[in-house]
């Protein structure tokens, strides 16, 4: 694949269907020849910058089709664009930006206060109000990649680590483009295809929904956050076929929907972030609503195993079989693979799966072996191939479809001064799918209130990352290996 070249995608799509509707926003809509003229404009303004190709540029934004445009434009310069996800707090993003080398920060007007904390913190960093980058006067003649190659490097997206600190996941040109290209094989695409986006354009989810727009010549209808009314109603009136969900949102909709049912335009919802609860999945074949489970992470670049339609309902509850492009196997713990219905590691394969992480060549080596990503995930498949997803990582907790890592919590919770030791798991929460909550061994004498604890997080941790409840408790589980035992925290609960 390193010499493999196309020519720009935008570039390359405005050419073919210049008039045909690229995005759909609120009350505006654009079309391909649209985007890339806007694009083009704003590419001018970040050279006149001094933005280069091979850059690595920071961006802070909202689902909006100003940050479309800025996306493609980075693109058409052929920058990094590293994508920040706009809920982490500033020294989250401090960490994000420096660990990345960002020499740019392009973030939303209302982003005041976050701009402030960065340029306090990182003053060597530029920042820009994407106000303020859309009034700079254009080089009129910008020096545009007309021609990409597959291994370069596109997009930068952080994903949590189970130790700490996350790491930037590289994603090519090459991985968007066969990842659209592998979903395709699987939905099909058919003329009237249109895809409905409310997922945050900061996640894998959202952004290749981006990607699929360009490389199908597909509309999008973008939302600026999800909302079930204005899903159901734009499903109709901009007559949606396909629209990514969380099971979160998922639920919202088959609790919304009154009649059985969607306009017959609909063809599928794309389920992903997590495995699905069974009685939403039965819900949704009682309202004849068809359901298409999924199974990805940022590291394969959106979706990488898919239900096939034909076997929506027999197979209920297996995430599927692996896109055209990609292979999958499950791993026992001394290396071989597992026989159907065996429970190993998930490992997977691909030219949609990432080359390995940014500035980490150890993490890369370790999870990285041969072209086979081993993704840490629980499940099996049987005797047909099906995965069925048994746990997304022993330790991972996923809260509305944002990943949260335990070690990540944990850390912060054990710099406060009181604390002298701290276990976290997820509980079932009926509203997110699952929830953190916290153990914490206070330090001798020390008076902890529980609305301390939550304020300290606060400050530090994404609000979606804050323990929802704190119990104190005089020791931890730990093995011989002073490995903690999360199990048992949940018999612990259980013992409440």
């Amino acid at each position: 694949m390193n010499n493999e070249t196309m020519t720009n995608f935008l570039m390359k799509r405005a050419f073919l269907t210049p008039d045909r509707t690229a995005v759909y926003f609120q009350d505006k809509a654009l079309t391909f020849k649209e985007l890339y003229n806007y694009s083009l404009n704003v590419a001018g303004q970040l050279q006149g910058l001094g933005v280069r190709k091979d850059d690595f540029v920071g961006v802070l934004l909202k689902n909006h089709l100003d940050t479309v445009i800025i996306f493609f434009a980075l693109q058409l310069l052929g920058v990094r664009s590293v994508i920040l996800n706009n809920r982490l707090t500033p020294s989250e993003l401090v960490w994000q930006l420096e660990d990345s080398t960002s020499s740019l920060l392009i973030l939303e007007d209302s982003f005041t206060d976050i701009k402030m904390v960065i340029n306090q913190q990182l003053a060597s960093l530029a920042t820009i109000t994407k106000s303020d980058l859309f009034a700079k006067k254009e080089n009129e003649y910008a020096d545009i990649q007309e021609e990409i190659n597959l291994s370069d490097i596109c997009t930068i997206m952080y994903t949590s680590g189970t130790t700490g600190h996350p790491k930037g996941v590289l994603q090519t040109y090459g991985n968007h483009w066969w990842s659209a290209t592998g979903s395709a094989l699987n939905l099909g695409f058919v003329e009237s295809d249109c895809w409905l986006c409310s997922l945050p354009l900061f996640h894998i989810s959202g952004f290749s929904i981006l990607m699929r727009s360009v490389i199908y010549g597909m509309p999008i209808v973008l939302h600026e956050k999800f909302d079930v009314q204005k899903t159901i109603e734009d499903i109709s009136d901009k007559k949606v076929t396909i629209m990514s969900v969380v099971g979160t949102m998922l639920t919202s909709i088959v609790d919304a929907l009154t009649v059985s049912g969607l306009p017959e335009h609909f063809r599928c919802f794309l389920l992903g972030g997590g495995p699905a609860p069974l009685p939403l999945l039965e819900a949704c074949v009682k309202k004849n609503l068809p359901v298409f489970q999924s199974y990805g992470m940022t590291e394969t670049s959106s979706q990488i195993v898919t239900l096939s339609p034909e076997y929506s309902l027999s197979k209920l509850g297996s995430a599927g079989k692996p896109l055209f492009p990609s292979q999958l196997r499950i791993e026992l713990d001394d290396h071989t693979a597992a026989s159907p219905q065996h429970a190993g590691e998930i490992v997977v394969k691909g030219p949609n799966v990432t080359a390995g992480y940014l500035n980490r060549p150890d993490a890369t080596k370790e999870k990285i072996r041969e072209g086979w990503l081993h993704t840490g995930d629980i499940g099996y498949v049987d005797e047909e191939g099906f995965l069925y997803v048994l746990d997304r990582r022993s330790d991972l907790i996923i809260s509305g479809g944002e990943n949260i890592y335990p070690a990540e919590i944990e850390s912060v919770l054990l710099s406060h001064p009181d604390v002298a030791d701290v276990g976290v798991i997820g509980v079932d929460d009926a509203k997110w799918g699952q929830v953190p909550i916290a153990f914490i061994v206070k330090r001798e004498s020390a008076a902890l209130p529980q609305k301390e604890l939550q304020q300290f997080c606060q400050t530090r941790l994404a609000k979606y990352k804050v323990p929802k409840q704190f119990y104190f408790t005089e020791q931890l589980p730990r093995n011989a290996a002073k490995k903690l035992l999360r199990r048992n925290l949940h018999e612990m609960i259980n013992e409440k």
